[in-house]
């Protein structure tokens, strides 16, 4: 993509209204804009990140087992009202009519849609476990959205829906989402700590908020520092691997406020304790069979009896994961993408004028690299060299070919984002790049 013909439309000044370093940087990035209290336009830039961050989380929950489908945002108060959470939920719950007088709101979760998916269309054992999952639109009227897209009130998030047969299997179905949340955060360059947490109006006795560490996350965390260096790179979705999950971290110490035990804390080694702040990203719980008693759905198991299937569901923000991701890793001279989620792999920053040398060598290596699907953003534009570099040191594109006059023919600056330039050939920049980018040679 040329520059010239992208929207980007980047803030000189920080807005008033952003408090954060990510609502700053997402504003001043041409990332988002605001249209409506806590209700947010995607731009280019931020829906490429945003698009990538889906990606990711797709690809490792289908590696878990789980299938994919799509529900809508607006839903039927009928079954909301089965499961008897209509008039539980509260204010935060968008109710509305449609010209026939029919209840109607936009959806804050989804259990009871997928359990009358379920209801409807499962009746047998044979078919369990099952999984489901989509990555839709919802909506939850926060009384005081602030902080960006770190809490708003229309959010992206990726839900799934666990079935089993029995107790025993579900907590199995939940090991293995716990796992591929690990996994998925791995992938975004996250450190994220499994704590325990409460299940609040989505109910059940088991759940665990993925917490990644930031000076400016709303939760306050205690832990022992061990629990960072626990590995989960080599394990996979087999019973064995997962069966022991859990039990890995519950050796150490972590919890948010509302579950933290002073007495339990101070039982650490001074040196491994630690109380800091933190950003929730992600969410899982198992509740049984709440929402499969209330609305009858009900499967025939290997006796021939009738009973109600054991439930879990498992939440990731993911427009919440740019704003988490930008907190975690910006600092105040720069930001960097994580590879996987990089909104472009390369930019180019062309440093000549219009028809000379090296405006010549920045559209050849713009399509050089446009041919080896390497993504770059070529900088064509006549901004001052030094806007151009505060530009892409905003923008955060991990990767940066610079082109001016004063090099040889077949010499490059080449700089990763915080790191020293170095002058390298257009072949030595491409293996670079394809290796960085694991892009088949």
């Amino acid at each position: 993509m040329k520059l010239s013909n992208y929207f980007l439309p980047i803030l000189k000044e920080t807005p008033s209204e952003a408090k954060i370093k990510s609502h700053q940087l997402m504003l001043r990035s041409g990332m988002i804009r605001q249209s409506a209290s806590g209700i947010y336009s995607w731009l280019p830039l931020g829906f490429k990140v945003l698009k990538n961050i889906e990606n990711v989380v797709r690809e490792e929950q289908n590696n878990a087992g789980a299938i994919e489908l799509l529900m809508p945002t607006i839903q039927s108060s009928d079954i909301w009202k089965e499961s008897g959470r209509y008039d539980d939920y509260g204010k935060e719950m968008l109710r509305i009519q449609d010209r026939h007088e029919r209840d109607l709101l936009y959806g804050p979760t989804n259990e009871e849609l997928i359990t009358q998916i379920f209801r409807d269309n499962i009746k047998s054992y044979k078919n369990l476990p099952l999984m489901l999952y989509h990555i839709q639109w919802k909506f939850r009227d926060e009384i005081r959205p602030r902080f960006g897209v770190m809490r708003c009130r229309e959010f992206l998030m990726k839900d799934t829906y666990s079935f089993d047969i029995d107790q025993a299997a579900a907590e199995l179905s939940y090991k293995k989402m716990f796992l591929s949340y690990l996994k998925t955060f791995e992938k975004l360059e996250l450190k994220a700590i499994p704590m325990k947490a409460e299940t609040g109006p989505i109910g059940g006795d088991l759940s665990h908020e993925f917490i990644i560490l930031a000076e400016t996350g709303e939760s306050e965390v205690y832990l022992d520092k061990n629990i960072l260096d626990i590995e989960t790179k080599n394990l996979d979705y087999s019973i064995e691997s997962v069966n022991g999950i859990i039990e890995k971290y519950s050796k150490f110490y972590s919890a948010t406020d509302e579950k933290h035990n002073k007495d339990d804390f101070n039982q650490i080694k001074k040196n491994d304790q630690m109380h800091t702040r933190g950003i929730e990203i992600g969410h899982i719980f198992y509740f049984g069979d709440k929402y499969s008693k209330s609305m009858n759905a009900l499967i025939n198991n290997n006796e021939g009896k009738n009973i109600n299937p054991q439930m879990g569901s498992y939440g990731i923000g993911v427009s919440r994961l740019p704003a988490a991701i930008i907190e975690a890793k910006y600092n105040d001279e720069f930001m960097k993408w994580p590879l996987s989620i990089t909104p472009f792999k390369v930019a180019i920053l062309n440093l000549g004028k219009n028809g000379d040398e090296a405006d010549q060598k920045s559209l050849e290596f713009y399509n050089l690299l446009c041919n080896l699907k390497l993504e770059p953003l070529l900088d064509d534009t006549s901004d001052s060299p030094s806007s151009k570099f505060k530009n892409f040191d905003l923008i955060g594109i991990p990767f940066q070919i610079i082109i001016g006059s004063k090099l040889k023919k077949d010499e490059y600056e080449f700089k990763e984002i915080g790191k020293d330039k170095k002058i390298l050939s257009k072949d030595e920049i491409i293996n670079f790049l394809k290796e960085a980018y694991k892009i088949d040679q």
